[in-house]
């Protein structure tokens, strides 16, 4: 019983598994039927995470899973329930100001989402109920509504599209907000409820659709609707992709839609791809991690050490209780372990600001306004798609400093993807050029002159084979209805290899007019027009590498064309029509050229009745539909004939060699995955320099396995034989390997998918499961890689298998198409291409830039910047904080333990959020201490900071002990300064709190002195925070102490500071200390300078004969 309540309850959550029912205009198929309203999510799109109610709650719960933050909280609540040294206010003051600053910050964004949102929600729309056009909120709409949409608006939810003013049924959606296509992709209705396009019909009308639940991938869609005639007769037909409007996208050249809900609110596609992205880490936060876990030891041990000492020093009864101080019988009553375990508690509080609170806010603003950098650089920008780059995370702006692997696309990354036909074969004979129109394809005005030629017949077959079998669209105002308008036709298609083909039959005479109420229709040679019924058309996809078309020809005949790559098309066609064409295949991939092999064949009407059977129910199934679709294509394209193969040129992108020249100089491996055919991939290689003509090529395709019976024993010996000859020409050590590659001979490993296949496949054999690891050796010794036939998931797989590796190398994949989108989504840095294959590369990447060239300042200049800027922030950061409370720690020496602050509060309040904070942030956001000119023209300096080179072990040692260097200084400089019995003239004496300050100002001088060191390029920002913090300083302690502050119920710094600085032995200590603790920087610094002055003299003058 409390099931099904609960199930009652919970109604509209449904699972995402199964099917869901959708009864068009919430009404009944029948007058009869009992109809029970289903219950799914409304319209209300909530991109935000907060609401008034639960924003304070919610908000400081996100922030306290924060460790610093839950530390500080913990120290707060501390100094409140225990006696301690210092204020509450020391440690509660800057966590408000970090808690508030990032609440605000938060909040301000989701204030923003909720404005987003209610424009959405609240815009109008118009539903047809009771034959009646109703004006309502886009919030309101149910699964179930009949929308209306007209030109140019967006469409409010997720619809299947019912009907449209175009007599065809279709209209013309661009989806740039969904995917960043520009370009309008044609939609479907159902040719059953095409013709109801008025209101009066469309109330009228009884159907329900069936469809799967809610999921994210925009690209597909499986349903069918059932539509009910008089009789109560269900007509059901197939639904897909082509008849689904999303939500975001636009209406374009179609002045009205009619369209029902099925995906409403958070259900649609639109709302699921904003959900669920992985949070991406950078390695710079790792080590953040890590240091604050050794600062917190430092503390830990501090504490300990102090509680020890005191309570040694409290053995002596003199020390424990003197004269003037005696304990009260409570204090002589309290159990030692709980006093113990308070003094600990003391000392944590006494010395917590070691641990610096305010740097996760400082690093989150330096990773935010530096992102700006990349969007605002002028070098990224195109003026062929008129955009530059975008930032889609700013969390991994130092990461890509840190690249060690790049994995590429090969097409519309290193090439142009703007595709130009240029040869084609047909039955053997190669045809290349502009034909004359007398003699069909046997003369050229092209490069060659004449090659004999094939049969008219089989001409004529051929390049009609190229106007019909493609998925391109007419892009114009009006339909073509005219051989004379074919001059100003505009081909669009999502594959620029397809408008290269229909391009290429046209300059031969033969071309696509377009598709009209299910006819393709082509002008031939003879300036006739030829319709063709097109009765199904079997889609491309990335595992059967072919697509296909059934037509009817106007005398009746059936043909079914197809095209894919040669090997998803040779063993589909009879053997031996294969070798004369396989010649001309071959040598145009060597060229570096994308072939394609064109086949068909002829189907008897009895069998196209049983394909068109069990096509139909392929498309009906609701389970699993793209599987059974698949069979049934694999089963229709057999037994064909081939024609012929076109060869496509893709032209190389600018300065990609130049791009990958430098990436190989910067130390970074350079891996090319593509699912292009091994011979084009290998020669774009060698064009774009990935692989030099010096370089030794080691394949592990299946022609070198096939050559042994057995695959898996040439595989081994293949591997072993490899393995050795690497091994031997490089050193073991991996620290020396890059530099080993120019050293030593090179070499590239070329390996195609089923190869890759069988090695993983082969890992998971306990008899060979040493493959794998014999595979990455040998990839790790080579300067490139070459994978060919990859499918996507492959591409993901190899991206993880380095991922890894041994010493976790940072990985960075690039590409432009959808297919890119595992491996982008899998490696640590995810670079997009805003390129011709649609933005969907773009849209799931961490960056997206407009040309792979964009990739070397990328990496080379803002990567390596990024880097040095935060690794520097973080170091100073704790470098800093040791200053700071080293003194601190040294003065419970000569205070016995009495946990007796050194500074004011005032001044443990402010040292982090207002004295030392901006000139850091400033550094971290405009330092360069290498000019991006030098940067990218000499990539061998990224090679210096790889391997996270400035948080290893040594730099950390370094800052470390350069803290405490300057913190002793500090305090033993003041210490023996006050040695001096009186340092004013009238023999007054100064007393702590002046000593406190001596300390504080001369720490407050030097650590910001040290970052006026550290910086290379000075702007009028460093200037202005750098001496304007010094000056702020000086001002408030002025100010703090000029004032009697009747909040205060101790005026201790009363006049201390202004006292302090009337001695001149003060100022001389000041400025004496300052100047010791940064001596060892400033000696660094010319020996560093000579280094330099002697090696640039040692290079310029030529050494003797």
């Amino acid at each position: 019983m409390f099931r099904r309540s609960f199930q009652r309850f919970c109604a509209g959550e449904e699972k995402r598994v199964g099917t869901r029912t959708v009864f068009l205009g919430s009404h009944p198929t029948s007058e009869t039927e009992t109809y029970i309203e289903p219950k799914f999510c409304d319209n209300r799109i909530v991109s935000s995470k907060y609401t008034l109610w639960n924003f304070l709650p919610k908000n400081l719960f996100e922030q306290f899973r924060r460790i610093a933050n839950f530390y500080f909280l913990i120290i707060f609540l501390v100094q409140v329930t225990v006696d301690t040294p210092t204020s509450p206010v020391t440690s509660g003051l800057p966590l408000f100001f970090v808690i508030t600053v990032t609440a605000i910050k938060q909040g301000y964004e989701d204030w923003l989402r909720h404005r987003a949102d209610n424009e959405v929600n609240k815009s109008t729309v118009y539903v047809i109920e009771n034959t009646k056009r109703v004006e309502k909120e886009s919030e309101k709409i149910k699964v179930g509504d009949i929308v209306e949409v007209k030109a140019d608006e967006t469409f409010p939810c997720d619809l299947i599209l019912l009907s449209s003013c175009m007599s065809d049924g279709i209209c013309y959606v661009t989806t740039a907000s969904l995917d960043g296509e520009s370009n309008c992709k044609t939609h479907y209705a159902v040719r059953d409820t095409t013709i109801e396009c008025s209101i009066e019909s469309i109330h009228t009308l009884r159907a329900t659709i069936e469809c799967e639940q809610p999921q994210p991938d925009l690209y597909k869609f499986v349903g069918r609707i059932n539509i009910y005639n008089n009789s109560l007769e269900a007509v059901a037909r197939s639904l897909g992709p082509e008849n689904l409007l999303l939500k975001g996208a636009t209406l374009k050249n179609t002045k009205k839609i009619y369209g029902v809900a099925v995906y409403t609110g958070m259900e649609t596609k639109m709302a699921l791809n904003y959900q669920g992205k992985s949070q991406k880490r950078s390695a710079v936060e790792k080590s953040i991690n890590a240091f604050l876990i050794v600062y917190l030891l430092i503390l830990l041990t501090k504490a300990t050490v102090c509680t020890a000492l005191k309570h040694l020093w409290q053995s002596n009864p003199q020390n424990d209780e003197p004269w003037y101080n005696e304990k009260t019988q409570k204090e002589r009553d309290t159990w030692k372990v709980l006093k113990i375990f308070t003094d600990f508690l003391s000392f944590m509080v006494l010395f917590n600001f070691i641990i610096p609170v305010s740097m996760y806010v400082t690093v989150e603003m330096q990773k935010f306004l530096g992102s700006f950098f990349i969007s605002w650089d002028k070098d990224f920008y195109d003026e062929e798609i008129n955009e530059g780059a975008l930032v889609n995370t700013s969390d991994l702006n130092e990461e890509l400093g840190q690249v060690d692997y790049v994995f590429t696309d090969k097409t519309g990354t290193l090439t142009e993807n703007s595709m130009e036909f240029i040869e084609c074969s047909i039955d053997g004979h190669k045809y290349k050029g502009i034909t004359q129109e007398t003699d069909g394809l046997s003369e050229t005005d092209g490069p060659l002159t004449y090659f004999d030629k094939a049969d008219k017949n089989r001409e004529e077959l051929f390049l009609r084979a190229l106007c019909l079998c493609h998925t391109v669209e007419i892009k114009t105002n009006d339909a073509v209805d005219a051989a004379t308008k074919s001059a100003d036709l505009t081909y669009v298609c999502s594959s620029p290899d397809e408008i290269a083909l229909v391009k290429g039959a046209q300059k031969y005479g033969f071309t696509f007019l377009g598709l009209q109420n299910g006819q393709m229709r082509l002008e031939n040679q003879r300036k006739e027009i030829e319709e063709y019924e097109l009765l199904h058309t079997l889609n491309f996809d990335a595992v059967r590498r072919r697509m296909s078309v059934i037509v009817k020809t106007p005398t009746g005949d059936i043909l079914l064309f197809c095209k894919g790559a040669d090997s998803a098309v040779f063993p589909r066609v009879q053997k031996d029509e294969i070798a004369s064409t396989k010649v001309h295949v071959d040598q145009n991939a060597v060229d570096g050229y994308r072939t394609l092999c064109i086949a068909f064949k002829e189907i008897t009407p009895d069998e196209y009745e049983r394909i068109d059977r069990q096509l139909i129910e392929a498309k009906m199934a609701l389970q699993d539909r793209e599987e059974k679709m698949g069979r049934v294509f694999d089963d229709i394209e057999t037994n064909m004939n081939l024609i012929g193969a076109t060869a496509v040129e893709d032209k190389l992108q600018d300065q990609a060699a130049e791009t990958i020249e430098a990436l190989h100089a910067a130390g970074l491996k350079v891996w090319v995955l593509t699912g292009d055919k091994m011979e084009t991939a290998k020669s774009t290689c060698y064009a774009c320099r990935l692989f030099q003509t010096s370089t030794e090529l080691l394949e592990l395709t299946t022609r070198t396995i096939e050559e042994s019976e057995r695959k898996e024993d040439r595989l081994h010996a293949l591997l072993s034989e490899y393995r050795k000859k690497l091994l031997h020409e490089f050193p073991k050590s991996s620290r020396s390997l890059k530099k080993a590659w120019t050293e030593h001979q090179e070499y590239g490993l070329i390996i195609d998918g089923s190869t890759l296949s069988l090695i993983l496949n082969s890992a998971q054999d306990t008899s060979c499961n040493n493959y794998k690891s014999i595979f990455l050796q040998i990839c790790m010794k080579c300067t490139a890689v070459l994978c060919c036939r990859m499918a996507p998931l492959q591409k993901a797989q190899i991206v993880r298998m380095v991922k890894n590796l041994k010493g976790s190398p940072i990985t960075l994949s690039i590409g432009d198409g959808a297919n890119d989108v595992s491996m982008i989504l899998e490696s640590h840095v995810g670079i997009g291409i805003k390129g011709k294959e649609g933005r969907q590369a773009a849209r799931n990447s961490d960056y997206s830039v407009p040309k792979f060239k964009h990739l070397k300042k990328l990496l080379l200049a803002h990567g390596h910047l990024y880097y040095m800027r935060i690794a520097h922030l973080v170091q100073y950061f704790f470098y800093k904080n040791l200053c700071f409370i080293l003194p601190q720690f040294l003065y419970q020496f000569f205070c016995g333990f009495s946990q007796q602050p050194l500074y004011d509060a005032a001044y443990l309040t402010m040292y982090n959020i207002c004295f030392t904070s901006l000139p850091i942030l400033a550094y971290s956001l405009l330092e360069q201490h290498i000019n991006i000119d030098s940067l990218t023209s000499d990539p061998r300096l990224y090679m210096k900071i790889s391997g996270n080179a400035m948080l290893q072990l040594g730099p950390f040692l370094y800052w470390t002990f350069l803290a405490a260097f300057e913190g002793t200084v500090f305090f033993f400089g003041t210490y023996f300064l006050f040695q001096t019995s009186s340092l004013e003239e009238n023999a007054k004496v100064f007393g702590n709190w002046t000593f406190g300050t001596i300390v504080f100002t001369v720490l407050v001088f030097t650590v910001t002195l040290k970052l006026a060191l550290d910086t290379h390029y000075w702007t009028w920002i460093n200037h202005f925070v750098i001496w304007g913090s010094l000056a702020f300083y000086v001002f408030f302690s002025f100010f703090w102490g000029g004032i009697i502050w009747p909040f205060l119920k101790q005026q201790r710094m009363y006049f201390v500071f202004a006292h302090m600085l009337s001695s001149v032995s003060t100022w001389l200590a000041i400025v004496l200390l300052i100047f010791i603790s940064l001596f060892p920087e400033i000696l660094l610094i010319v020996l560093r300078n000579v280094n330099h002055k002697s090696a640039r003299v040692h290079h310029l003058i030529p050494s003797s004969a």
